[in-house]
């Protein structure tokens, strides 16, 4: 479908205000769904705009930077649907930003709350230059090698929801918060720095100017075509085990949006079966849905993809409430901006 009558804003334009008027709806999304020629955010946009009149003002930026955005505005809110992932969108209900939504396909949906609902699954990953490595690093201490010097980044936790579950799945696959942070403040010796943007590290990876960064599933296998050599790997801990934090898009309305009625539309135009049914084939993504199993190939290379992998997530409103204090020691433990 095509995206020429849609009111769209970049990255780019981030920091400037929307228009907003009762035929326009703005979403503040992260990045990752509106990857690519007929995406999924594209697709449905365009198909929301044809049932309904209403055309939507797309937001884009880190999964954090847009909660922070959120929170300037709370005065004059100029957004009406939000859609980041956790522990941000935790946040954004706990500060009050978020206002009370129950959709129509509540009941088909695991995680749904009073005030936020998954609307795409999706999982960490890491990527690798499968061109210059003929196999990816094998673990997490592979990757404290130092032919990864000046060739390895992740985004910045705090600012990208992907960087902030690498610091979670740190923890995690080394056994603890306190080793965690060893380990990335080793790990810190190879980074090449900050970066509030995970969707860019790919290109750069594929040019082989990084050979491992992080990535997130949905987002890396939508890259593939336009960036041939990556490739997704999941480093093992010091037991052999490879596992993948759980990292959904998240969807809530805005409190006292401008649109909040036409807000509630898309949000269940979004999360209804037609627009579920295509979240893997344009986008790579899993519905949210339990009534929903797709049966096209991107599905199909996405489940295979997982394989031999540990899928797990943790207690997010945890995660949340520790937040803060876990990003200050991230940035002691490696000098991070």
């Amino acid at each position: 479908m095509k995206l020429s009558h849609l009111a769209l804003l970049s990255a780019a334009v981030f920091a400037s205000s929307p228009v907003w008027a009762d035929s326009v709806i703005t979403v503040y999304s992260a990045d990752g769904l509106h990857d690519g020629e007929n995406s999924w955010y594209q697709a449905e946009f365009a198909a929301f705009t044809k049932a309904t009149g209403i055309k939507v003002q797309y937001v884009e930026g880190g999964s954090g930077a847009i909660v922070e955005r959120l929170a300037k505005e709370r005065s004059n809110p100029q957004a009406d649907v939000l859609v980041t992932v956790p522990p941000f969108i935790q946040r954004a209900a706990s500060e009050n930003l978020l206002a009370d939504f129950k959709p129509d396909a509540a009941a088909q949906i695991e995680g749904t709350t009073a005030r936020y609902v998954p609307l795409v699954n999706n999982y960490l990953s890491f990527i690798y230059n499968s061109k210059l490595l003929k196999t990816p690093p094998a673990s997490w201490n592979d990757l404290l090698d130092s032919r990864f010097k000046s060739k390895l980044q992740y985004s910045t936790p705090g600012q990208a929801g992907d960087g902030t579950a690498v610091m979670l799945q740190a923890f995690h696959s080394l056994g603890s918060k306190q080793a965690g942070f060893d380990y990335l403040g080793k790990l810190q010796a190879n980074n090449v720095g900050p970066s509030a943007s995970t969707g860019k590290l790919t290109a750069l990876v594929n040019k082989g100017e990084l050979y491992v960064a992080n990535g997130d599933l949905q987002m890396n296998l939508a890259q593939v075509a336009q960036n041939p050599n990556v490739k997704v790997f999941w480093p093992a801990d010091d037991k052999g085990e490879r596992s993948a934090l759980v990292l959904p898009y998240v969807a809530g309305l805005v409190q006292n949006a401008p649109q909040s009625e036409n807000g509630k539309k898309l949000l269940n135009f979004l999360l209804d079966k037609a627009a579920q049914t295509q979240v893997s084939s344009l986008a790579w993504g899993m519905p949210v849905r339990s009534d929903i199993t797709p049966d096209d190939s991107h599905y199909q290379q996405a489940k295979a993809a997982l394989e031999g992998v540990t899928v797990w997530q943790p207690d997010w409103n945890e995660v949340a409430n520790t937040l803060s204090a876990d990003i200050s020691r991230w940035r002691q433990v490696t000098g991070g901006e």
